[in-house]
């Protein structure tokens, strides 16, 4: 089992930070979210074209492993954001587990019992990721996690670490904090604060599940099975059931998509699972890079 990665090298919050995130409790983050939502699905021509060559240029966003690297080639910013990638940029490596996404390395490691380290100082639990559903978060005690954040110029889309047949999807409600790194050192238990669709598969190793936490401005989440997920937000918590529909998918498939940036986090229940040695609290990663081996 490997231990988690805390990042202890790391500084605690200083007073700049402190004070962003205090700024995060006052913004109506919902309805900031709701506005960006409707910009990025508008179809404004070369004012949307222009907006994205300013986007590019702000985040240094790498067009050329783009399939279509033409700005002008993408009719709205969601379509700009969940743009495909050209064929053979990202090899899938030999490995149990490939990264699922491009990114950086938030956290990962052991679950202590029912606790993962959120950042250096935070911790929450299994069952509170899963929406209160103990029983799903009892499969995962002791088990590993990792947690991948997604920022702005990077690839939006999410693919399987490893085959997986589908079982079950939740879409929990919650708050809209961002989750950048300096908010997962200033908010407590964000990732289960946050808005998320849970994804629960079955695979060689037992069940598994992927989340996709929702942030400030992320307007939407969809799965490959379900389309967009979010929007609606009824403010309680959905689950759609597809244990009998032998919904399944392999190593290196798309399943879903982010619109602008946000994180996923990856629960595995326990046995043998080594991280690669590359692996580094911060450091970045590409989908399809090996994350663990099983033995």
């Amino acid at each position: 089992m490997t231990a988690p990665r805390t990042g202890d090298d790391a500084q605690a919050p200083g007073l700049s930070e402190r004070v962003a995130v205090a700024m995060q409790h006052l913004l109506p983050k919902q309805a900031l979210t709701a506005l960006a939502g409707v910009f990025a699905r508008w179809r404004g021509g070369a004012f949307t074209t222009a907006a994205i060559r300013a986007f590019i240029a702000r985040y240094g966003v790498d067009m050329a492993e783009a399939a279509d690297p033409d700005p002008a080639a993408y009719a709205s910013f969601n379509d700009f954001f969940t743009r495909a990638l050209a064929p053979g940029v990202r090899p899938l490596a030999r490995a149990d587990l490939v990264c699922p996404v491009d990114g950086a390395i938030s956290q990962f490691g052991a679950i202590d019992g029912q606790r993962l380290v959120q950042a250096k100082g935070h911790d929450y639990s299994t069952s509170a990721l899963l929406g209160g559903d103990t029983a799903l978060a009892a499969h995962f005690h002791d088990g590993h996690f990792a947690t991948l954040y997604l920022s702005p110029k990077d690839y939006h889309r999410i693919h399987m670490p490893c085959a997986g047949r589908l079982l079950r999807m939740l879409h929990v409600p919650g708050a809209l904090f961002s989750v950048n790194p300096a908010t997962a050192r200033g908010v407590p238990g964000l990732f289960a604060r946050n808005e998320r669709v849970v994804c629960v598969f079955d695979g060689a190793r037992g069940p598994w599940v992927l989340v996709l936490v929702g942030a400030t401005i992320v307007g939407s989440m969809a799965t490959a099975w379900h389309g967009v997920v979010n929007p609606p937000r009824p403010g309680t918590l959905r689950q759609w059931d597809y244990g009998d529909r032998r919904l399944s998918l392999q190593q290196g498939e798309e399943m879903g998509r982010f619109l602008l940036g946000s994180t996923v986090v990856l629960l595995f229940p326990a046995g043998p699972l080594r991280f690669d040695p590359s692996w580094a609290v911060g450091g970045a990663v590409r989908m399809g890079q090996a994350m663990a081996h099983g033995s």
